[in-house]
């Protein structure tokens, strides 16, 4: 991605629900070993102050020697992934948004963000929870019901 994390992340702004106190936020955490050093990026997603979605946590499998490296450590593979799917989400036209199959998402991320997106209005939000079972898009889904209904 070639534009910086800070406006990126207001581009993801501009779609989410008014009201919807929904977070977007990447980090890269240096790591040390002996074997050297990376970056390591972590992802999550918070509603009001729960994180309902994170990576590497809710993704990395544990260490086990039969397993290959891209198994527990996704990293290697992820990097900028996830950053992809999100402009490929942004980028996704009005008309499109409940339709379009999005090949990339490893992560369940897609439903989080339809969820949380304003340009699905709460007439339309009953048809997508009826259609998926991601746990952290049922939960803003429900935000959302109950903002519409008070």
């Amino acid at each position: 991605m070639s534009r910086p994390w800070s406006k990126f992340q207001k581009e993801f702004y501009l779609f989410r629900a008014d009201g919807l106190d929904l977070q977007l936020q990447c980090r890269s955490y240096r790591m040390d070993s002996n074997m050297g050093s990376t970056n390591l990026p972590r992802y999550w997603i918070t509603l009001g102050k729960e994180v309902i979605w994170g990576y590497p946590k809710d993704f990395v499998k544990s260490y086990h020697p039969s397993r290959s490296c891209l198994e527990w450590y996704p990293y290697l593979a992820d990097i900028s992934a996830i950053s992809v799917l999100v402009r490929e989400y942004i980028d996704t036209p009005k008309n499109e948004i409940m339709s379009k199959t999005f090949e990339g998402d490893y992560w369940g991320l897609i439903n989080i963000l339809r969820a949380s997106d304003k340009r699905i209005g709460a007439r339309r939000l009953p048809e997508l929870r009826s259609a998926i079972n991601n746990k952290a898009a049922q939960k803003v889904i429900a935000v959302r019901l109950d903002g519409a209904n008070n």
